[in-house]
Parts: structure tokens; C-alpha cells; sequence
């Protein structure tokens, strides 16, 4: 017999306490997203309900854009958006819109997955190097102050609102011709 599985929120070791907790909390959510995703074919991950919605390929990637975009301003106190070489990746999945109904398309999920792989795995080397109080560091973000924390609590409340609407996208999905 298989033991049940868990749904845990735990420390996890190699990270500080605090950035610990917060690195469980990600990892759950993302393990979430991809048990929704990770059986898509090409059809379904390029559908679009309409002409201004977001298929479900670009809002996967959109959530590694999300994820590099905090990550450049968390670790490195730079915008994405002011760096070329950096933004060029990120731009159109950052913004979704026309430009990704148009641009990201015909990948399939092990695209999606090994960018949002790649991405994590840069962000947990960060975490891993530190402490509990650069959780607490505030900074200005847009007409407000935030710390770390909140900008990392908000990257996987992205992921959790987006994976909503994947999750509205999949039920009507027509089935492939």
C-alpha cells in the first residue's frame, strides 16, 4: 500500500527559516500547477477562448516572466523592464496581450515546464544564499513600500490567479478536430 500524499507546508533544508517556509509555500503551488497542465497537448496550450484572451501556453510562461522580473528587482535592485538583454526574453510573456497570442505558440508542455524549471531553480540558488532579514527588507515598489517577502508572497499569488484562469480555459477547450 502507498502512503497518502501530504500537503504539507514545511521547512525545507538548505534555506533559512522564514525564506524556508516561503520556498514550501512556492513549491506547493507549483507542483499544483503543473498536475493541472503537465498532460496539455499543443491544441490546448495554444487555445484561445477569443481574441483577447490569453492562451494557456503564454500564461505558463508568463509566470516565469513574473518570476524573472522579481527576481532581477529582489536580488539585483534593477528593473527587468530597464535592461535590454534581460527584458528580451520576458517582454512578450510579461505583457501577454497580441504580441503573445501571436508569438508563443505551437510549443509543447515541456517547453513551458522546463522555462518555469529553469527559472525556479535560478531563484532558489538566490534563496539559498540568504538570510531570514532580506525577507524584511523593504524597498519602494511602484507608489508604495514592500519587503521581499511580500514581492515573493506575490509572485506565486500571481501563479495562483493565472492558474485559475487556466483552469477556466481548460473546460472549454473544444476537442481537436
Amino acid at each position: 500500500m502507498t502512503a497518502p500524499h501530504k500537503l504539507l507546508i514545511e521547512p525545507v533544508d538548505g534555506f533559512s527559516s522564514h525564506i524556508s517556509i516561503l520556498v514550501s509555500t512556492m513549491q506547493n503551488c507549483r507542483e499544483t500547477t503543473i498536475r493541472w497542465v503537465k498532460d496539455l497537448t499543443i491544441h490546448q496550450l495554444d487555445y484561445l477562448y477569443d481574441e483577447n484572451a490569453n492562451s494557456i501556453g503564454a500564461l505558463l510562461l508568463h509566470m516565469a516572466a513574473i518570476e524573472a522580473a522579481y527576481k532581477e528587482y529582489t536580488f539585483f535592485g534593477t528593473n527587468i523592464l530597464d535592461n535590454p538583454e534581460r527584458i528580451q526574453k520576458w517582454e512578450i510573456p510579461m505583457n501577454l496581450g497580441e504580441e503573445a497570442r501571436q508569438a508563443i505558440r505551437g510549443y509543447p508542455i515541456t517547453y513551458y515546464l522546463d522555462e518555469l524549471a529553469a527559472m525556479r531553480e535560478l531563484t532558489l540558488s538566490h534563496f539559498r544564499r540568504l538570510d531570514d532579514d532580506w525577507l524584511w527588507r523593504e524597498s519602494p515598489w511602484n507608489d508604495l513600500i514592500a519587503n521581499n517577502y511580500w514581492m515573493w508572497y506575490h509572485v506565486y499569488e500571481d501563479e495562483i490567479n493565472h492558474r485559475g484562469e487556466i483552469s477556466w480555459l481548460k473546460s472549454r477547450i473544444p476537442a481537436a478536430d
